[in-house]
């Protein structure tokens, strides 16, 4: 007889919602009901608010006085900050990148790629984004810049919710050559393209939102996490 299994915990639940986030899975502003999720997972309301508070701290959820817990809408002010941001971080980082790549990150990066492109192809949209800012957050590891490499992460996530929010040319994602640009001047140690190219990437991104409008598909918490 198999040993039953175990409940999951805060950590576990709100890695699954974050992910659930990342992927487009979960709209910005939707609600997360304690009950509804305490349901889902078959865990107390207890653990649920637990894995909220987590998902809060890192910005991902927004706790509201006497409302509940909302998936958080960054403002366009915040859009802005996040991706002018990224562009004075991340270009920099590319050029340590370039400086330091092993043929075993250049084989780690275009993993990513490749299952970009397969998320892409099985018409997965919300899941090729997240796999795109995980490309972005391989390239801060491989630079070992460890500060700025915690700022890039929190930025990456912010970008998420924005795209969701903001995004306005999804039908350009398959047509995107950054990434296999990028994968060239990585491969030719060429760091002053590589810093270039990601500047030109993040700006490009920036240009791709429409901030005089805010999506509001939403899904029910039920499909979104047993998808």
């Amino acid at each position: 007889m198999s040993a039953p299994q175990p409940h999951p915990i805060p950590e576990t639940i709100a890695a699954d919602l974050a992910l659930a986030i990342h992927e487009h899975r979960l709209a910005p502003g939707t609600k997360l009901s304690e009950e509804e999720l305490g349901e889902i997972y078959g865990v107390s309301r207890t653990i649920i608010r637990a894995a909220l508070q987590r998902l809060a701290h890192d910005r991902l959820v927004e706790l509201r006085r006497n409302r509940g817990a909302f998936i958080a809408q960054p403002t366009v002010r915040e859009a802005r900050e996040v991706f002018e941001a990224r562009a004075l971080l991340e270009p920099r980082t590319a050029r340590s990148a370039a400086e330091r790549i092993t043929e075993a990150d250049l084989a780690a990066l275009q993993h990513h790629i490749d299952d970009e492109h397969a998320a892409i192809a099985a018409g997965e949209a919300g899941r090729a984004l997240h796999l795109s800012g995980l490309f972005h957050r391989e390239i801060a590891r491989i630079a070992d810049q460890e500060t700025i490499a915690e700022f890039t992460d929190q930025l990456i996530a912010r970008s998420s919710l924005i795209i969701a929010l903001y995004w306005q040319r999804r039908g350009a994602l398959c047509e995107s050559h950054a990434h296999h640009a990028l994968m060239k001047a990585f491969a030719a140690r060429d760091g002053a393209l590589a810093e270039e190219l990601m500047k030109n990437h993040l700006l490009d991104l920036l240009s791709s939102l429409d901030l005089r409008h805010r999506a509001t598909a939403y899904a029910s918490l039920r499909e979104a996490l047993n998808g």
